[in-house]
C-alpha cells in the first residue's frame, strides 16, 4: 500500500468562491495565483490520481474486498473495497473505491459551495482511501503501468513505471464454489510472495486485482500464503460513460499531468524520497505572507494547513511497511502450466 491522495481546485470553482470573500479582493494578483496553486494541492487532500482518457468508455466494474496487514510486525487487518474496471478500450484500471463511492455526497456539497459562494473544508467530510496507486493493464499484452502521485512545487505530478510481467501460473485440478462463482485453483510466486488464486472461466477476462492476470478466466480470489493480502470478488456491474475519475476529481482537476515513466528502481528511489519529505519541493516557495493568510471556510492559516497535511502524509506512510511486493526484484516472465498436461505458452 502506498501514498495518499491529492486534489486540486478548478480555476472556475476557485474564482467563484474567492470572489465572495471581501478580504481576498485586496490581495495582489500574484498572491492570489500562489494561493490558488496552494489550494490545488492541500484544500481537499482526497481525490484519486487522474490519468484518464477524454473519450467516453463503457466498463465492467468488478468489486474486490481487500483484507491486508499494513504492518509486518502486527496481526492487525485493514479492509477496503477496490475496483477493477475492464473497459471497451482494451484496458483495465485497478484502484481504491473509497473516493468514488462518495460521489453523490461530494456532488451535493460542491454544488452548495458554488451556489452560496462560501468555501467549506470538505476534507472533514470525506473518508480517506487506503490505496493511492492506480494499476493499468493494456489488452491483449497485459502490459502493466503502475502510477503514483507526488508533488512538484505547487503542482501534483504523476510518476510511474511499466512492466511486461507475466505470471508463472500452475493450474491445479482443485475446484471450489466462491459465492456465486465456480472456480479453479492456480498458484504462482510473485514479488517475493507465494500466491494462491481461484479463477472462473465463466467470466471471460484474463485479469484480476492489482497486477495479477494471465489465467483462463477472471480471478475471483487471490491471497498470499501468509494471508498478508487477500482479495475476494464481491460483485460486478456495468458502468456507462465510464471514466476513472471520481466526481470530485472532475471538479478539482486532479490529473497530475502526463505520467513520467522511469525504470522501477528509479521510481522506487523517487517515491521513497517523497515519503521522507512530501513537501520538499514546495517549502522553498512558501513565503511568510502566504503562510500567515487565513483560509476562508477553514480553521487556521495556510501555514497551519501545511503542518496538518504534512503530519497526515507522514502518519500515513509510517502506518504501512508491509508492501505487496517485498522483493520486487524477483519478477519473472513465465507461462501457464497445467498439472499433468503440457505447458501452454502465454
Amino acid at each position: 500500500m502506498r501514498g495518499i491522495f491529492f486534489s486540486s481546485f478548478s480555476e472556475n470553482l476557485f474564482k467563484k468562491t474567492v470572489t465572495f470573500i471581501k478580504p481576498y479582493k485586496l490581495i495582489e494578483k500574484h498572491l492570489l495565483f500562489k494561493m490558488k496553486k496552494l489550494f490545488s494541492i492541500f484544500l481537499i487532500a482526497t481525490a484519486v490520481f487522474a490519468n484518464a482518457q477524454d473519450s467516453k468508455e463503457t466498463a465492467n466494474r468488478f468489486f474486490y474486498e481487500l483484507n491486508f496487514k499494513p504492518k509486518k510486525d502486527s496481526a492487525k487487518v485493514e479492509k477496503v473495497i477496490t475496483i477493477l474496471d475492464i473497459t471497451d478500450k482494451n484496458r483495465s484500471v485497478y484502484q481504491d473505491y473509497t473516493v468514488i463511492s462518495q460521489d453523490s455526497i461530494m456532488k451535493v456539497e460542491i454544488e452548495a459551495m458554488q451556489k452560496s459562494g462560501q468555501m467549506k473544508d470538505l476534507s472533514k467530510l470525506i473518508k480517506m482511501p487506503k490505496i493511492s496507486a492506480r494499476v493499468y493493464k493494456t489488452y491483449p499484452t497485459m502490459k502493466i503501468q503502475f502510477v503514483e502521485k507526488i508533488t512538484s512545487g505547487f503542482t501534483p505530478a504523476n510518476i510511474g513505471y511499466v512492466e511486461d510481467s507475466k505470471f508463472n501460473w500452475k493450474i491445479l485440478s482443485d475446484k471450489q464454489k466462491i459465492g456465486e462463482y465456480n472456480t479453479q485453483k492456480a498458484t504462482t510466486e510473485y514479488g517475493g510472495r507465494k500466491w494462491t488464486a481461484w479463477f472462473s472461466t465463466d467470466i471471460p477476462f484474463q485479469d484480476g486485482p492489482y497486477k495479477f492476470s494471465g489465467l483462463p478466466g477472471l480471478i475471483v480470489k487471490i491471497e498470499d500464503d501468509a494471508k498478508n493480502y487477500s482479495w475476494v470478488l464481491q460483485g460486478n456491474k456495468k458502468v456507462q460513460d465510464y471514466t476513472e475519475y471520481s466526481y470530485i476529481e472532475g471538479m478539482m482537476q486532479a490529473k497530475g499531468g502526463k505520467v513520467s515513466e522511469m525504470p522501477r528502481d528509479k521510481f522506487e528511489k523517487k517515491f521513497t524520497e517523497f515519503k521522507k519529505d512530501p513537501f520538499a519541493t514546495l517549502r522553498p516557495m512558501l513565503t511568510p505572507e502566504i503562510t500567515s493568510r487565513a483560509i476562508p471556510g477553514m480553521d487556521g492559516t495556510v501555514g497551519d494547513m501545511i503542518k496538518k497535511q504534512e503530519k497526515q502524509y507522514k502518519d500515513f506512510f509510517k502506518a504501512t511497511d508491509n508492501e505487496i511486493e517485498p522483493d520486487y526484484g524477483n519478477l519473472t516472465v513465465g507461462e501457464v502450466e497445467r498439472t499433468g498436461t503440457e505447458k501452454i505458452k502465454k
